[in-house]
């Protein structure tokens, strides 16, 4: 399944059949069959399209993301038809109120999380020996905090665990900051904006990859706001959050390779005040990279959510049936 990028100026997007059709000044550049769509990515402010073009895409399955141009940020995210298993959602419900398993859902996520990043910088370490003493010094504290999560004897509280994730997560960044081409200028992640290319890449990697979590969970019936370890609030799909979260290391990795081998070079990024932002010739080499890259991630995500789907239906399909069938009178 391919990906449809739109992130130039003056590209319009129209319905041809089973097919979509993008135009640019005027002329047809493309025409893109709509069943060889995973999702459409809009990258740009002046894109024009009809709500004929939404529909078809949203009628096929077809995730439309939209991304700000200038603030490299999701802005919105349109599905189609929702999965109708309303016992899934039912149980999913209940466990996000159930806090020993909430914690225990949190335990083994994080925990995965950090064998990840473990892995990850056991691997810099044998390609780079000029890195070694940085990497093993972060490899100690991921591994330390492994320990702590094995601990039996002292269980963490959810507050604990996420103290434990951070602690992890800023050496394994101090370990990805070694091993990266100095002039990129990265010593540890920021974000809202990203103020260098590598955390530009980053945040951007990060969102696309919760867009595929969201859709994920969308197409399977998982309500993707209602997370365990990220709890849910206002406007935040806690769920994709938690699905992302072992991820995590490969997408570096992955940010990592297109640095090294120069694949997204400095001069395919801005500033902008405080900000920096990844130019239309960047992103659409770093679209071309992730539409390869993400496919196991994808793969992934759609096995996680549908092991996670049946293990809620289970349940739900014994809540619905104590719950009877009732049809409300419409006349």
């Amino acid at each position: 399944m391919a990906m449809l990028l739109l992130d130039r100026s003056g590209l319009e997007l129209s319905c041809d059949g089973n097919a979509l059709a993008v135009h640019e000044a005027g002329r047809r550049r493309s025409t893109v069959p709509v069943k060889l769509l995973e999702r459409c990515v809009i990258h740009s402010a002046s894109t024009r399209l009809d709500s004929g073009v939404l529909l078809k895409l949203a009628d096929a399955g077809v995730a439309t993301v939209l991304l700000s141009p200038r603030a490299q940020r999701r802005v919105a995210v349109i599905l189609g038809p929702a999965h109708n298993d309303a016992g899934v959602r039912l149980v999913q419900a209940q466990r996000v109120l159930n806090e020993a398993y909430c914690l225990r859902w949190s335990r083994e996520l994080v925990r995965s999380k950090l064998r990840h990043q473990h892995r990850m910088l056991e691997r810099w370490k044998t390609e780079r020996a000029d890195a070694r003493k940085p990497l093993t010094d972060a490899g100690a504290v991921v591994a330390q905090a492994l320990m702590r999560l094995s601990d039996v004897s002292s269980p963490l509280t959810l507050e604990q665990l996420r103290g434990v994730e951070g602690a992890a997560a800023r050496a394994h960044f101090s370990g990805l900051a070694a091993v990266l081409p100095p002039a990129f200028g990265f010593s540890g992640r920021n974000r809202r904006p990203p103020r260098d290319p590598i955390n530009a890449m980053l945040s951007l990697g990060y969102t696309m990859l919760h867009a595929e979590a969201i859709q994920a969970c969308h197409k399977i019936g998982i309500d993707p706001l209602l997370g365990y370890y990220h709890r849910p609030s206002y406007g935040r799909e806690s769920m994709a959050s938690d699905l992302i979260e072992p991820l995590r290391a490969q997408v570096d990795d992955w940010v990592r390779e297109l640095a090294r081998t120069r694949t997204l070079r400095l001069d395919h990024f801005s500033n902008d005040r405080s900000a920096c932002l990844l130019g239309k010739a960047g992103r659409s080499i770093f679209y071309t990279q992730w539409a390869s890259a993400s496919r196991p991630w994808h793969r992934w995500l759609r096995r996680t959510t549908a092991g996670i789907a049946r293990d809620l239906r289970n349940e739900g399909d014994r809540l619905l049936s104590e719950i009877g069938d009732y049809e409300a009178d419409e006349s």
